[in-house]
């Protein structure tokens, strides 16, 4: 042992001799490593700044945060899921009562001229801004802080129905339509708010939404209905003709495959079987793919333009994207992830790699695909093939994966995947590890020996940082420590 390790020892048990227990306080650790965690304002307010960013710094070596600036959805926002267990920190009780989402930061109206969407400020915590409250304290510690938006709406906000999308059946969906102009002006405009209004460090974007024909066909763990599939409004039908694609045959055929998958829930097999019937469904209307393509090049040019946006404030501003957990089921959405072709446009990117949840969520997504398009294969073998076209390793099967989760294995396959998917850009890799998010009773739960693990795995598949998600009002600061832990194993922190 060195001198200055041998002081340090010695000091520490002087220290320790003459300290108790509970009078012990942990050094915060440290890392070179992009260590971010996600943070709603309600931990803030509830716990108070300076407590959160101990925490954080002691238990996980946190050197960024990821504030939740804009939603109005609890995936990000808010305490704990109700019904779930509350977590060994903050206030005890739900605010089932209180939450309701929006803006947790001041709006400047002059930002908003260009959009009829101006009356989005949280109600939840009063006249307090998380960003006025969070970037001095986090700037003196060294702590970068990042705005987290991502586009959950309600329906019962002020003017929201002109930006809504159009579902095939003809309804307003919840959701926003990207080639709506004022929603376009909209998202940038909150983005030049927050990088003109804060001294922030970037902003990061989520949109956990994909195309009609992935949604007819019941493709996620959300189990999509075809009649609710988008979107079919105005300026997409306009966009498409730009084009060349005939909206009307978009839409015909978008019915006809609405009536397959309906009927395939229903156990009406075709006489060539599901598989074969999807496929005369797509020889006969090529438009089903131009429509789905044509969704999602739409997110990709609001990506690039929320990018541009950043950058014209200024070039030093980071900015990156949150990958939907999709990315880790449906192969349709996958081939639509294309990180090569987005990193010109992305300083960085949270792939979403949520080991525990997954279990559950790959099930879900298997019962889903396999009422409709796969129907006549069972459960457990179609489960076996996703597991070899998306390239996973020994994991569980259908009966047992959602109460025991995926490996730590399949975090280093997909961080190393996403890494060789970048093909040397310069585009920042940091996946997003499950800490606690809620599964149903009897599922899978986190555990140190897994968070750990998959922290570890996930920097021996290349990750350049990793962000510790969903939110830090649901996490178990064991489980927290145990992303330190791994750092420390790492020689990370």
């Amino acid at each position: 042992m060195d001198r200055r390790r041998f002081l340090q020892s010695a000091a520490g048990v002087a220290i320790a001799a003459t300290t108790s227990p509970d009078q012990v306080i942990a050094a915060p650790l440290k890392s070179s490593k992009v260590i971010g965690i996600q943070i709603g304002a309600v931990s803030f307010a509830d716990e108070g700044v300076e407590k959160v960013l101990d925490e954080c710094e002691r238990a996980a070596a946190v050197n960024t945060l990821f504030v939740a600036t804009f939603t109005y959805g609890r995936g990000i926002a808010g305490r704990q899921v109700p019904g779930q267990p509350l977590p060994d920190h903050g206030t005890q009780k739900y605010d089932t009562d209180t939450f309701f989402g929006g803006s947790y930061t001041k709006v400047n109206p002059k930002y908003y001229s260009d959009t009829v969407f101006k009356s989005f400020r949280a109600p939840d915590l009063g006249n307090y801004d998380v960003l006025e409250q969070v970037i001095p304290e986090a700037k003196k510690r060294g702590i970068k802080t990042i705005c987290w938006y991502e586009d959950v709406f309600r329906k019962n906000l002020p003017d929201i129905e002109r930006l809504q999308e159009v579902e095939l059946s003809g309804k307003k969906a919840t959701t926003l339509c990207f080639n709506n102009p004022e929603y376009h002006h909209w998202l940038m405009n909150i983005a030049e708010d927050w990088s003109r209004s804060y001294d922030i460090d970037g902003v990061m974007w989520g949109s956990e939404r994909q195309g009609a024909f992935s949604n007819a066909l019941g493709a996620s763990h959300a189990h999509p209905q075809p009649s609710t599939v988008t979107c079919f409004c105005e300026y997409c039908f306009a966009k498409a003709r730009k084009q060349g694609i005939n909206p009307d045959r978009a839409k015909q055929g978008f019915l006809e495959l609405e009536k397959f998958v309906l009927a395939a829930r229903k156990g009406t097999r075709p006489v060539d079987g599901y598989y074969v019937q999807l496929w005369r469904l797509m020889l006969r209307y090529p438009e089903l793919l131009a429509w789905e393509n044509l969704w999602t090049s739409s997110l990709r040019e609001t990506q690039k333009a929320i990018y541009d946006r950043v950058k014209s404030v200024n070039p030093k501003l980071g900015v990156g994207w949150h990958i939907w957990h999709n990315n880790s089921f449906n192969p349709i959405y996958r081939a639509e992830q294309d990180l090569a072709e987005m990193a010109p446009y992305s300083d960085f990117l949270k792939v979403v790699m949520y080991q525990n949840c997954a279990g559950e969520r790959m099930v879900d997504y298997i019962e889903s695909v396999g009422t409709s398009y796969f129907a006549d294969v069972p459960k457990q073998e179609l489960l076996d093939f996703h597991y070899r076209v998306l390239d996973y390793g020994n994991e569980k099967d259908f009966k047992t994966l959602p109460a025991i989760g995926f490996s730590s294995d399949y975090v280093y396959r997909e961080t190393k995947r996403a890494h060789d998917g970048l093909a040397g850009a310069k585009t920042q890799l940091w996946p997003g590890i499950d800490v606690d998010i809620p599964t149903a009773q009897g599922h899978a739960k986190c555990t140190p020996a897994g968070t750990k693990g998959a922290v570890m795995a996930a920097f021996r598949g290349g990750a350049d940082g990793i962000i510790i998600s969903r939110k830090y009002s649901e996490m178990r600061l064991e489980n927290l420590r145990a992303v330190g832990d791994g750092l420390k194993d790492l020689h990370l922190a």
